[in-house]
């Protein structure tokens, strides 16, 4: 029988590395050649020997790679004839209306029109947004908990667990909102998350029908409107003044039942939702058969008094639903938070979560519940809310009086981060430029506004400055930066 002609076959480029496994880096070069096209279907591969001859390297090298392209397929030897590359089917390069029609769903261009902004990375630095202390977390005790944990697992609990989250912590965190923060709900209506994020985006995918409008805050926490309108929704800001959401406002959107809001410590102005306004906002939800999500982020940051009772331990009719997280107590990688819903919601919450990840990691949820259980976790929080208040008074103390174009510094009486007003949307950009290129952190009030807000350009301009990420002797120095920078 006549063997086939064979096609040429090209060993240029082909470069092994003693030491680094030889008949690996073979299979990968001989594979890359094939699926690039440089080796044809229908080539013929050298006789093993021939190969490692040609090579340099032994001929049980080059039949262990060429083991592995036959077991994947690339090469099929032909009795009597030798080793030959297989023909792969080669789709045709898709001309760019192809390409882009091919990832052309609306949840796809929804998503590629809201971009998140990136973390910044890094260690904490004055005056870094939305991060506590968490230098003064106790990481010792929390690590003697976690061994002490996965020394000797019950393994009931190493399968797979409640969607909802494990039921020890739930009552953990039934019974401290009850006793910290005035909310007295059963831990039947927990359902923990993976932090505020994922909870927020739970209730745009479960409580939003495309084209739907949703309130939320403006300016205002630009992350959860991207949730919203992600899901589909039509995001309409809503005013925030020295009282917090102008619930006149949100009563003039026709169609609207879902609003979003920080009441406790508005997210960026600082400002608490009165209590006139937290009743015309449930009476709101009571009349439109509506749901209001709360935000309740740091409301453990109270500096005058014990932290102020969430809305939703005024909600007798079951239309407020309570995001809160560890992230701004602990840290925010521990990736740890929870929702307290009306109980008509919760299990529709829990499947979709069983959909999305099944549950979460056993090992976080069960060492938070020995850190509470423990006391530990009640007196980190008044750690941090000491911390936190002495931070805030040494950049309080150490401000500049007066700042060209800047509003003096407002009182601050609760939170993590203060906002200050600015003339115009010029100096705002000239100030954070100059800090930022000192290495001191802050955020532009105008970013937290929606883009079609009806206000002024000049009327949003700001800067937002967090106060607890980092020690006291950080914060003077950094204001001492900005006094040179700024030329003060």
């Amino acid at each position: 029988m006549a063997k086939s002609p064979a096609l040429p076959f090209d060993l240029s480029g082909i470069h092994l590395q003693p030491g680094h496994g030889l008949a690996r880096q073979l299979y990968q070069a001989l594979r890359e050649r094939i699926l690039d096209g440089r080796l044809v279907g229908g080539t013929r591969l050298p006789a093993s020997r021939e190969l490692a001859a040609l090579l340099g390297i032994s001929r049980n090298t080059v039949t262990r790679a060429l083991d592995q392209l036959y077991a994947e397929g690339y090469v099929a030897g032909r009795v009597g004839d030798g080793t030959y590359v297989v023909e792969l089917a080669r789709p045709r390069p898709a001309s760019s209306a192809v390409a882009a029609t091919a990832v052309d769903t609306p949840a796809l261009q929804r998503l590629q029109a809201h971009h998140l902004p990136v973390p910044v990375e890094g260690a904490p630095r004055a005056f870094r947004i939305g991060v506590p202390a968490f230098d003064l977390f106790p990481f010792t005790t929390w690590a003697r908990l976690q061994a002490r944990f996965w020394r000797k697992p019950s393994l009931a609990r190493l399968g797979y667990g409640d969607p909802a989250g494990l039921l020890e912590l739930r009552e953990l965190i039934a019974a401290y909102l009850r006793n910290g923060r005035g909310l007295d709900c059963d831990p039947r209506q927990i359902v923990l998350t993976t932090g505020a994020q994922q909870a927020i985006s739970l209730c745009a995918q479960l409580l939003v029908q495309p084209g739907e409008r949703v309130a939320v805050e403006n300016p205002g926490y630009r992350a959860a409107g991207h949730a919203f309108a992600v899901a589909g929704a039509q995001v309409r800001g809503v005013p925030v003044d020295g009282e917090g959401l102008q619930v006149e406002a949100l009563q003039g959107i026709g169609g609207c039942r879902l609003a979003y809001l920080t009441p406790s410590h508005q997210y960026p102005t600082g400002v608490t939702l009165s209590l006139p306004r937290r009743l015309a906002l449930l009476e709101w939800a009571k009349r439109e058969g509506g749901w209001i999500i709360e935000d309740d982020y740091d409301g453990e940051y109270r500096y005058s008094g014990t932290p102020l009772a969430p809305l939703a331990a005024l909600d007798a009719l079951q239309r407020v639903i309570y995001v809160g997280t560890f992230g701004k107590l602990a840290f925010p990688a521990l990736r740890l938070g929870y929702l307290v819903l009306p109980m008509a919601l919760v299990e529709g919450f829990s499947r979709r979560l069983a959909l999305d990840m099944r549950h979460l990691e056993i090992g976080t949820q069960a060492v938070m519940a020995e850190f509470i259980a423990a006391g530990h976790f009640q007196r980190h929080v008044r750690r941090m809310r000491q911390a936190a208040r002495s931070r805030r008074d040494i950049l309080l103390r150490e401000w500049p009086q007066a700042i060209p174009g800047c509003a003096p510094l407002p009182a601050v009486e609760a939170g993590l981060h203060l906002s200050i007003r600015v003339e115009s949307l010029a100096r705002e950009h000239e100030l954070i430029s100059a800090a930022r290129a000192a290495g001191v952190e802050m955020n532009p009030l105008s970013g937290y506004w929606l883009p079609d807000s009806e206000t002024a350009e000049d009327a949003r301009a700001g800067l937002v400055l967090g106060f607890a990420a980092v020690p006291e002797a950080q914060i003077v120095e950094a204001v001492q930066t900005l006094r040179r920078v700024w030329r003060l």
